[in-house]
């Protein structure tokens, strides 16, 4: 018989528990799978996106996560159209494939003032190029960066399901919602 390297995926509790655990470690840790999730969102044209971001906190008590962004950025108009996306972490060392089900809102301006304040120069610099994200121009170096507050953005991520997939020597799947108050349940991988 072979030993599960992960007993707590042999467990609903343990195994929520464990997720959360790693979307927390994601927010402080450099080299954690999950700081650098996967965002996919559905254009306002119905073409899917998905981007890498950078998991700003997690708080699994409030059951939500956050992502800055420029306010400018094509996610934004995404999310303001249609504010459901989900968040896609793949964590190797621990064969876990985790989907963050989540509604999306994009906050700004003196909301997010205290939070613009805390974020360091070189990490500001991502919000407020010219030209805006995504426009078009001549050369691969030709805008600028000028870090502005006004283009700093908070998606706050709220957290309505947990797809979770451990692909130990036994796969195991299970789903957990903010509707069951966290309950989870098994399902088929």
């Amino acid at each position: 018989m072979t030993v599960d390297p992960h007993p707590w995926a042999a467990d609903l509790h343990r195994l929520h528990a464990q997720v959360w655990a790693r979307l927390v470690r994601g927010v402080g840790d450099r080299h954690a799978p999950a700081r650098h999730p996967t965002l996919a969102t559905v254009s306002p044209e119905g073409w899917p996106e998905a981007r890498t971001v950078v998991l700003r906190a997690a708080d699994p008590l409030a059951g939500s996560v956050d992502i800055h962004t420029d306010l400018r950025s094509a996610k934004v108009v995404s999310l303001r159209a249609n504010p459901r996306a989900t968040l896609h972490v793949w964590d190797a060392s621990a064969h876990l494939q985790t989907r963050v089900e989540v509604t999306v809102s994009v906050l700004s301006g003196p909301e997010v003032a205290a939070i613009w304040a805390k974020v360091p120069d070189p990490s500001r610099q991502s919000y407020g190029t010219t030209p805006a994200p995504g426009q078009r121009i001549a050369a691969a170096l030709d805008y600028a960066k000028e870090p502005e507050a006004a283009s700093f953005a908070v998606l706050r991520c709220t957290v309505q399901a947990l797809d979770v997939v451990h692909l130990g020597p036994q796969h195991r799947r299970a789903r957990f919602e903010r509707a069951t108050h966290w309950a989870g349940q098994w399902l088929a991988p």
